[in-house]
């Protein structure tokens, strides 16, 4: 084929790929051995970083946008009038090794449509994984898409090729599924979702026994939900979101905000996309949830059910519960230490270290690098400058706001200063 028209392809189902943001390849540590190409060991998500602070990126793609459903919020689904491409599998072989040799990029994300059927797709997906890792001796980063409805043997047999596998939840609800995309069952999401966290457990108590065992899904799976498409609250994506962790050991939930692509009276209006900032604050409860030890009952509620622009939820839980503050810095366990506004995990490991040498007070505690415009309204410590000072959760986030408005109007004056 020409390269002309392999070009048109990658351009169509590079384009087609870029509404699913669930590839992110932390968590895996496949070498490079026997002199095969590529290193999997510490990469990240496409044009993104790393703990460590490097860039890397993966070649994002569908094997087609081809599909038989029809949900209303997806730009593939069958009755919108799109071009349509698809790669052969050998095709999507070559772009990757090509691109590799170039340092273009450091592994492959490879999502589909549904054509003819789900195992029909993801037996091409698997073949794709398969050649790249038994005939090109390949060992960079892969993370296939799990298509929904494929069963269990094609789930089991992905996970020893790819680094990662997902399932996008797509919608929520079971209802705003029902509304949307009425060919699709929730069980066929559940369905691989189960298979892969099974063969996780499976493979891992083998390896106990059997050191020769081959890995199985090293970077686990992930899933993504659109947010916005439908009705649904904070407190329901939230929700659901803990419930999946909770159920299949997911390593990530991913949040995207839906982003209107045609005319449908069960859509928000055109012109009309669910702002950043929302999908910000949910990831910013999702990592509450797996790093700070905080309950999803606690953030959202029949009484909480949205979480508040204005503020980080960390914030609007302490401005909510100012009874249980302030807490006194050199005397609060761990637990308690990490629910304080302004103080991150790295914050809580120091302030635990330090004051077993001293009495930590505000000096000390700004070295350390807690965020005292946030943190000195619900903290006590060896120190009186701000301990008798009670003030209401309104005036605290007003203060807040007015502190954090500032800073950005200074910052912003520095840059025009260097760059006028």
């Amino acid at each position: 084929m020409s390269f002309e028209r392999i070009k048109e392809k990658l351009d169509i189902l590079a384009d087609a790929a870029k509404y699913d943001i669930s590839c992110s390849s932390s968590g895996s540590k496949r070498a490079n051995k026997n002199k095969g190409l590529g290193n999997s060991d510490g990469v990240g998500i496409c044009h993104s970083y790393t703990e460590d602070g490097r860039c890397v990126s993966l070649l994002k793609i569908l094997l087609t946008n081809h599909c038989i459903f029809d949900c209303a919020y997806c730009v593939t689904r069958k009755s919108n009038d799109i071009k349509r491409a698809a790669f052969k599998v050998q095709e999507v072989v070559d772009l990757t090794m090509n691109f590799y040799r170039r340092n273009y990029i450091e592994g492959l994300f490879l999502s589909s449509g549904i054509f003819k059927s789900a195992d029909h797709t993801m037996e091409r997906l698997v073949a794709v994984a398969k050649k790249l890792r038994l005939e090109e001796n390949f060992n960079g980063y892969i993370h296939l898409k799990s298509i929904p409805g494929a069963s269990d043997e094609l789930m089991l047999e992905a996970g020893l090729y790819a680094d990662r596998l997902s399932v996008n939840i797509e919608i929520p609800t079971i209802s705003g599924l029902k509304l949307l995309a009425p060919d699709k069952k929730h069980e066929d999401f559940i369905k691989p979702m189960a298979a892969v966290r099974e063969g996780i457990v499976q493979y891992q108590n083998e390896r106990k026994i059997i050191k020769s065992t081959p890995k199985y899904a090293p970077a686990g799976q992930s899933t993504q939900m659109i947010v916005g498409a439908t009705g649904e609250s904070d407190r329901d994506v939230m929700y659901s979101a803990a419930f999946y962790y909770e159920k299949y050991n997911m390593k990530r939930v991913y949040y995207s905000g839906y982003i209107p692509v045609a005319e449908d009276s069960r859509l928000p209006a055109l012109g009309s996309p669910v702002p950043l900032l929302r999908e910000n604050r949910l990831y910013q409860t999702d990592w509450l949830l797996r790093f700070y030890g905080f309950d999803i009952r606690e953030l959202l509620n029949e009484n909480h059910q949205n979480l508040d622009l204005d503020v980080d939820p960390k914030l609007s839980w302490a401005l909510r519960n100012r009874e249980l503050f302030p807490l006194d810095i050199n005397r609060a366990d761990e637990n308690l230490l990490a629910r304080i506004p302004g103080i991150g995990m790295k914050s809580v490991y120091k302030i635990i270290q330090a004051r077993k040498f001293r009495k930590l007070n505000w000096e000390h505690l700004a070295k350390i690098g807690v965020a005292l415009n946030r943190a000195k309204y619900f903290i006590t410590c060896d120190s009186a400058q701000w301990e008798k000072r009670e003030l209401p959760s309104e005036r605290i986030k007003g203060l807040i706001l007015q502190n954090s408005t500032s800073k950005f109007r200074k910052d912003y004056s520095i840059q025009l200063a260097l760059f006028s």
